[in-house]
């Protein structure tokens, strides 16, 4: 299929998906301008093929100036500010950035922009999984930056959202020097009936790149296996090689809800790493059926030789 060559403007391109997206577009004929706040990742930028951009989305003006001097043809949204895990500057971003994206690409005469937002932010419940249609539970605190975010790319001529799951991956609060990982070895998570939908950082950026050719409106990008954490913790566990966690206990409640890829997929996207299973494998440098084995293994303790360190 012969692509359009197209012009694009990348907010967030230093980031987890940012960085992973840069080398797709232009392996598929497109140039790419990426943003970043900082001087010193013009290099990085550059590198992974894309020219650099410093500006601080915040800044409307400077906004504005970006957008009027590169003039692209789509804008992809994948602002996050979350690597100290500040809440409400993520939110800030969500809110205030995509604003001046939004204002910035429509005075520039752009129409297609693809923004991420978030897939675990559905009203809770069990099955079925939740669909694009179903109401997102505006008691949940990340709801107002989301909601904002949404509606303002709505606004656009051809708007899409890719509403991610937890993204897994070097780089990401799964890595096994991330958030998480710590979280997990220092026994600070329990064993709960609370869903979670993932997707690995790299099908996040490759849901990016098909986006360009999506009709408007929200998408789930999640793998083909929502899951507990029950069900997914003891085996992202042993990938560490850390202790397994302890139970919630029979009275913890459900939360959350498993999310649904059947939209993406009928567009054409498909998860590389169909199931989290086969990713937290991996971590360990084992890869699709074997390690998926080995993870199940060390969670029955099956596993013998050295221990590894991470």
């Amino acid at each position: 299929m012969e692509v359009t060559p197209l012009k694009i403007l990348l907010a967030g391109a230093t980031g987890v998906v940012g960085r992973r997206l840069i080398p797709l577009l232009v392996q598929a004929g497109h140039e790419v301008a990426g943003t970043t706040r900082r001087t010193e990742r013009a290099d990085l930028l550059r590198g992974l093929g894309a020219t650099p951009v410093v500006v601080d989305v915040l800044d409307a003006a400077a906004v504005r100036a970006v957008l009027a001097d590169v003039r692209p043809d789509a804008v992809i949204h994948q602002l996050t500010d979350l690597s100290t895990e500040d809440f409400a500057a993520n939110s800030q971003l969500r809110i205030e950035g995509t604003r001046n994206l939004v204002d910035a690409a429509r005075d520039a005469g752009v129409e297609t922009m693809i923004a991420q937002s978030i897939a675990w932010l559905y009203v809770g419940g069990g099955a079925p999984a939740a669909v694009e249609t179903d109401p997102l539970d505006a008691a949940l605190p990340p709801y107002a930056g989301v909601a904002a975010l949404e509606a303002a790319v709505a606004e656009m001529p051809r708007g899409v959202v890719l509403r991610y799951g937890a993204l897994y991956g070097p780089g990401t609060w799964y890595a096994p020097d991330g958030a998480i990982a710590e979280r997990v070895r220092a026994n600070t998570l329990r064993l709960a009936p609370s869903w979670t939908s993932f997707v690995h950082a790299d099908d996040a950026a490759s849901a990016a790149l098909a986006a360009l050719d999506w009709p408007a409106g929200p998408v789930n990008i999640v793998d083909d296996e929502p899951a507990t954490t029950a069900d997914w913790l003891p085996v992202y566990s042993a990938a560490l090689g850390a202790p397994t966690p302890g139970n919630a206990g029979k009275h913890a409640a459900t939360t959350g809800r498993p999310v649904s890829n059947e939209k993406a997929l009928s567009l054409g996207w498909k998860p590389s790493v169909a199931s989290w299973r086969i990713g937290f494998a991996q971590m360990d440098g084992a890869s699709g059926a074997e390690g998926a084995a080995r993870a199940d293994a060390r969670v029955n303790g099956r596993v013998d030789g050295t221990a590894r360190t991470y």
